[in-house]
């Protein structure tokens, strides 16, 4: 039994230590997001309430039916509801009805109220789809976040592990009198500096996990962190394609500009039903009632009649239609048509409006491609330059020919080219992402 129990604890500590040491993908970041996302909850909210409207438009197109049942107890001189006639006495009775209207015209604001609801349902699908894509592009922006962060602790590691084996040899050099003990010391600030910036550079590392688990709406933040893969600028020949072919390709699926097309839809079927409450409306009704009283005689025999022959006896119907035509309603209709007509003008402006927005920031993240590309290639040739007199500088101080400042300023713009490198490579891998987002391509990590 104990045997059992250990090995049960064990389990669990294992399972526990895999969850805690999970690397999370892009991919999976995504698909969590997604899954997660408070505002897409409550988006899918408001798309179920538009197919509830749907269905309310559809039964405005169908009869209705209530029934009414009424029994009641009266004493005095009351009147007999199945003879129509004042008696002084003790009366139970009751009655019963059916009554069904339909709408058989009313300028056909029924069946443009269906239309509506259902266009509104699939601006509101539009709408949620849109959010989506802001959530993964998002996500996307963060996670590029952290691993330009990582790279860079790398880095700065890296030069510190460097620093430290010039610190080392200079400390035998100054021990043994070669070199003097301020080229120690400046070597030695220069170690401290590095240290600074690798605690700086953890930190970043931190906040940048910190804001991709907020935006999975994930808690547990020192547990959280993404997989550690190495990601070169992918190949892309988004280039090839014009901003002007970009922005005509982005009109045909992005949801925002769908969304905001869906919103001139529905100001113009409120302008068509605005305009429905101008017309008469015509309606059928059928009605079906009976009454039952307790002081209801046979005529002949003289006995009271029964709840059920009551019931057929004293039945009737009514059925008819009813025409109403609205004269005058104090200027509502044709106000409520104004404003339907200037709420249809604003819809458009907005869609022309977000139109030129997605044409501009097209356009502005082509330049920004184009830019990142020759600034992350400026980046790598300054870094070998760099490289190159840094190991130059090296040499002439390992020979005594050069002061540790110098050297230590030689290191410093290797170290400032190496983080450059990683700053604009990054930077480069999204810009192309983005516009690879308005081409319609899936944010994807090679």
């Amino acid at each position: 039994m104990k045997f059992k129990i250990t090995l049960l604890i064990m389990l669990f500590s294992i399972g526990m230590l895999s969850a805690q040491q999970k690397k999370w993908t892009l991919e999976e970041c995504v698909n969590y997001a997604v899954e997660n996302n408070l505002s897409i909850d409550q988006f899918e909210l408001d798309l179920e309430n538009a197919k509830i409207d749907k269905s309310d438009a559809v039964g405005n197109m169908l009869p209705n039916l209530n029934v009414q049942t009424r029994l009641s107890g009266n004493t005095g001189l009351v009147l007999n509801p199945t003879t129509n006639s004042l008696v002084s006495a003790t009366i139970v009775s009751a009655s019963n009805d059916f009554t069904s209207t339909m709408t058989l015209f009313d300028g056909l604001r029924n069946v443009k109220q269906l239309h509506r609801a259902k266009l509104n349902a699939i601006s509101n699908q539009y709408r949620l789809d849109d959010l989506v894509d802001d959530i993964r592009l998002n996500v996307a922006v963060a996670y590029l976040q952290i691993l330009s962060n990582k790279e860079s602790l790398k880095v700065f590691r890296a030069q510190y592990a460097v620093t430290e084996q010039d610190m080392k040899r200079t400390k035998e050099l100054v021990e043994s009198g070669v070199v003097a003990k301020g080229d120690l010391l400046e070597i030695e600030a220069t170690a401290a500096g590095q240290e600074q910036q690798i605690v700086n550079g953890e930190n970043l590392v931190l906040i940048s996990r910190i804001n991709l688990a907020q935006l999975l709406q994930i808690t547990d933040y020192e547990n959280f962190d993404i997989s550690d893969e190495e990601f070169d600028v992918p190949p892309s020949d988004i280039l090839n394609n014009s901003p002007k072919v970009i922005f005509d390709k982005a009109l045909t699926f992005r949801n925002d500009i769908k969304f905001s097309e869906s919103l001139v839809g529905l100001a113009e079927k409120d302008l068509e039903i605005s305009r429905g409450a101008s017309y008469p409306v015509v309606s059928a009704f059928f009605n079906y009632n009976t009454r039952y009283s307790d002081q209801t005689r046979d005529p002949v025999t003289g006995e009271k009649v029964g709840f059920k022959d009551q019931l057929w006896i004293n039945d009737g119907i009514s059925y008819g239609a009813q025409l109403n035509i609205p004269v005058f309603n104090g200027f509502s209709t044709r106000n409520r048509i104004k404003r339907s007509v200037i709420d249809l003008d604003k819809a458009r402006i907005q869609l022309e409006q977000d139109k030129l927005a997605l044409e501009t920031n097209i356009n502005q993240a082509y330049v920004d491609v184009e830019n990142s590309a020759k600034a992350y290639e400026s980046a790598q040739k300054t870094l070998e330059a760099r490289s190159l007199a840094y190991q130059y500088s090296k040499e002439r101080f390992d020979v005594g020919l050069m002061n540790a400042f110098d050297f230590s300023q030689a290191q410093s713009r290797v170290d400032n080219a190496e983080a450059e490198v990683i700053r604009t490579k990054f930077d480069y891998i999204f810009r192309i992402k983005v516009l690879e987002f308005y081409f319609g391509l899936p944010i994807v990590l090679n």
